[in-house]
């Protein structure tokens, strides 16, 4: 079965894109930790980020590279933070996250933007690319 990203990168699930090209998306991740918290994840679904082979591996990282400048243009914050964890969905994706303090990268503490927020946070993000 498809992985809920898989999905999102089949326009099944609608998402708050950021970017894309042939090989990954950007999105915003809808339980945020803080705003601007974005997902960047290969198109082909992987379950483990470290089954990637190297080229579309180090593909990735370039791209998660490009949105956290992108994010740190656009969210007032000290830094972005980058994590993969990768247990609740199989499928590789990276976490960048606006941090202004360690609680946020955490995954305790979430914030929950509205609607309007979220579509504002994307656009933001996306003009800075």
């Amino acid at each position: 079965m498809a992985s809920i990203f898989t999905k999102i990168v089949n326009g099944e699930i609608p998402c708050y894109k950021i970017t894309e090209d042939e090989n990954f998306l950007a999105f915003l991740d809808v339980n945020p930790n803080a705003k601007g918290h974005t997902l960047c994840i290969p198109k082909q679904e992987i379950d483990k980020i470290f089954d990637i082979d190297d080229a579309l591996y180090l593909g990735l990282m370039a791209f998660s590279k490009r949105v956290a400048i992108a994010i740190e243009k656009a969210i007032p914050c000290k830094r972005v933070g980058m994590t993969v964890i990768g247990l609740e969905v199989p499928h590789a994706h990276v976490h960048l996250i606006p941090l202004n303090m360690m609680d946020e990268a955490r995954f305790i503490h979430k914030v929950k933007p509205t609607e309007e927020e979220f579509r504002a946070i994307a656009k933001a993000i996306a003009d800075q690319l």
